[in-house]
Formats: structure tokens, C-alpha cells, sequence
């Protein structure tokens, strides 16, 4: 038994933000029922594809262990078959444009009508204000929600991150918003809507920046290296590689970073393994100066402090340095590419790297589950090829024989 088996989902969702959501419920055990465009599909199907003509590596990693449904919701007949999904259904997802299922005719007041134990779940750009009518994509969300404004280095512009922060990550706010609001029907015997904004997940993400927009209020920010010798405006600056947790710090070069663009290591100066980190890179004359045996006296030196590290990093490879620095328990970790991790066994034995196989393109790579549950371990299964079970959820789910469907199919609802 899955966590989530018996969960039925109706996914309107399309291209990232909300596949990433529901992927996740389907992953615990529900049943996600994908609904699609005839003939179409999700738009991320056709985008970006590296093998013509088959589903692009952008679909097939964010619907795995989902179910295909074609359906024209414009048409009196593919709107009847909507309302029985609904009614047959214990969350509906969606990611539309602002509006866009209200002018279908089905506002979440009729959907309460049709079946008031759904939960309604939405993401949007941005909650109610002057934006919230506007259409928002990852970058958007990164740059509204404070992101790029506290990403970069001091002297730079503003920089979105690789991590997909604003839409995966408000997937995942609103995968947690669904499930609560599933326990707490249990005990209210009623839906309600969930609405997770893009612009308000990326700012809980950037959490620690709001914390140093109050500091700020109060002095310097001196873990940033604006400090001693930079200046301060009046909200959080942009620190490039500084670490966001009160200790110093920084990324530094490895032997063969002529070559390498990811020979590179994250170290944190904590000062409760100093000592070890002082004596290894050769610098045991730190412990008994005054100027540097405090973290306090280290502060104004952090610049320094890491281009003595780096000559000894520069004399190891990365997995060398964090072998060395680890058993002295100071924090630190290797840059590892795509590459790298795509090729990492113990990222395979645990499932967050998977291998699926799928019958028009073949074995791919892709990411699993992130979280494990003792009780309820993830199966990825590979992503439904479009309207592959349209059939199949009509006669189980609603009940239409083959008359039916096939009336359907005619009348172009299918």
C-alpha cells in the first residue's frame, strides 16, 4: 500500500510548476489523471526535444506515474465528461492563467456544487494585488519573489539560479497545501481551495534575505563581504558565493581548475573546527595570533583568510580536499556537475537517480523522489503517452461503456 492510494487526482496542469506537484502525489500513490488537449498534448511534449518526434525529456521527467486523458473541454460533451471527472475526484490541480477555468464555466463555487469534497488546488504568479493578473514563468518569479536581487556578486547584476525555484519549488508548496488540506477534510468532511503564488513560494525560499533586510535596519551585515571595507544600501545586496548562515563562507578553486569549470569546493570556516581547518592548510600560526583566533578578529579578513585555503586546495583535487576536511568536521563540499551526478552510484542505490525506460525513446535518465517514506517507497514509472489511457479512465472511472466513448470519440470530445 502507497501513502496516497485511494487519492484520485484530476490534473489540468501543464509545462512545470504544477506537473511538479502532482508528479510528487503520484509518486506517494495517487491516481493522477492527466487531462489533455486531443491531438496536442502538454506543450512541453513537443519542447525542447533532443529525438524528433517523440515526447521531449521536458515532459517525461515531470509525469511519471501519471495517467493520459484527451478531453476538449469546449464542446457540451467534453464539459459533461469534465463535470464526472470532478465528481469523481478528490483534488483538481491547475496551473491556467488567471481565470481561465472560470471562463469554462466552472468557478470554484460550481465545482463545490458538483462535488464539495474537492480540493482545488492552484498556482498562480502572484496573489492578490496589482500583479495578480499577470502571467508569470520561472525567471519572472525569481526576480518578483527576491531571488535575483540577492543573487550575484556585489559588482554584478542581478542572477537568476539553475535551481528551479519558482516553479518546482511552488510544486512543492503545493503538493504539501493539498495534502493537509486532505487531513483536515478528514475531519471536516469538506474541500477547500489551495492557491500557492509563485511569487510568494520563491520568498519563503528566500527567507534568510528578509532576516538580513531587518539586520540590515540595525548595522552592517558582517558575515557579508561588503564588510569591513564595502558599503551597505538600504536592502540586502547581492554576496556572491557568502555563506547565508552567520559562518564564513566561500567556494575555492581545486587542482585542475585551469580545465575543469566545476574543479571547486564550498568551505565553511566554522569556528568550532577552525583549529583543524587552520593546522591542515598549513597556517597553524592563526591558533596563537590574536588577529586570527577569534571569529570576531577573522571577520575583517575573510578575503584573506580564503586565498590562504585556496593555495592548499589548489594543490588537491576536490574529492582529495573534502576527504582531507571532513573527518576534522569541517563543512565543506565538492562542485559536482550534471555529470557527475547523473553518474553517482550511491545517488542510484537510493532512487533519486532513476533509469526508465520508455517505449518510444528508450531508457532515459531522470530525478525520483526526493523524499523517502519507510512505509511507502517510490516506484518511477515512465510518463503516459498522450491520451494512452483516455479509454480506459472512461469505462473505470465513469463508468461509459463503448457506445459512449465512442460517441464521444465522434463528436470530437475525445
Amino acid at each position: 500500500m502507497k501513502a496516497l492510494d485511494g487519492v484520485r487526482i484530476l490534473d489540468m496542469t501543464h509545462v512545470q510548476s504544477g506537473p511538479t506537484c502532482t508528479q510528487l502525489l503520484a509518486w506517494f500513490g495517487a491516481d493522477v489523471i492527466k487531462v489533455e488537449r486531443p491531438g496536442k498534448g502538454d506543450a512541453t511534449r513537443s519542447q525542447l526535444r533532443d529525438i524528433p518526434d517523440v515526447d521531449s525529456l521536458y515532459f517525461t521527467m515531470l509525469n511519471h506515474n501519471k495517467r493520459s486523458v484527451t478531453l476538449n473541454t469546449k464542446g457540451e460533451r467534453g464539459k459533461a465528461i469534465f463535470t464526472q471527472l470532478i465528481e469523481s475526484c478528490d483534488v483538481l490541480v491547475e496551473n491556467f492563467a488567471p481565470g481561465a477555468l472560470d471562463r469554462m464555466g466552472f468557478s470554484w463555487e460550481r465545482i463545490q456544487e458538483i462535488n464539495p469534497r474537492i480540493i482545488y488546488a492552484s498556482v498562480k504568479g502572484f496573489g492578490p494585488g496589482p500583479y495578480e493578473d499577470c502571467k508569470v514563468y520561472e525567471n519572472v518569479a525569481q526576480c518578483t519573489g527576491g531571488g535575483a536581487s540577492t543573487t550575484g556578486f556585489p559588482e554584478g547584476p542581478p542572477v537568476v539560479s539553475g535551481a528551479q525555484i519558482g516553479d518546482s519549488g511552488t510544486g512543492l508548496h503545493l503538493a504539501l497545501g493539498i495534502v493537509t488540506a486532505l487531513f483536515q477534510r478528514e475531519t471536516t468532511g469538506r474541500g477547500q481551495r489551495v492557491e500557492c503564488a509563485m511569487q510568494d513560494g520563491v520568498l519563503n525560499l528566500c527567507r534568510v534575505k528578509l532576516r538580513d533586510q531587518q539586520r540590515l535596519m540595525h548595522g552592517p551585515l558582517k558575515e557579508y563581504p561588503q564588510y569591513p571595507h564595502g558599503t551597505f544600501g538600504d536592502a540586502t545586496p547581492r554576496a556572491g558565493n557568502a555563506s547565508g548562515g552567520g559562518q564564513p563562507g566561500w567556494i575555492v578553486k581545486c587542482k585542475g581548475w585551469e580545465t575543469d569549470p566545476d574543479a571547486y569546493l564550498y568551505i565553511i570556516a566554522q569556528a568550532a573546527a577552525f583549529n583543524g581547518l587552520a593546522k591542515v592548510v598549513g597556517h597553524e600560526d592563526w591558533l596563537e595570533d590574536p588577529d586570527w583566533n577569534s571569529a570576531e578578529a577573522r571577520l575583517p579578513k575573510i578575503d584573506q583568510m580564503f586565498d590562504e585555503i585556496e593555495k592548499w586546495t589548489m594543490t588537491k583535487t576536490k574529492f582529495e580536499a573534502m576527504e582531507i576536511l571532513n573527518p576534522l568536521n569541517v563543512p565543506c563540499g565538492p562542485v559536482l556537475s550534471m555529470k557527475e551526478l547523473s553518474e553517482e552510484p550511491s545517488l542510484r542505490a537510493t532512487g533519486t537517480v532513476v533509469e526508465v525506460d520508455h517505449p518510444e525513446r528508450g531508457v532515459y535518465l531522470t530525478v525520483g523522489n526526493p523524499i523517502k517514506l519507510s512505509d511507502s517507497p517510490a516506484e518511477v514509472r515512465r510518463s503516459p503517452l498522450l491520451g494512452e489511457h483516455t479509454d480506459e479512465v472512461l469505462k473505470q472511472v465513469l463508468g461509459m461503456d463503448d457506445e459512449a466513448i465512442a460517441a464521444a470519440k465522434a463528436d470530437g470530445a475525445v
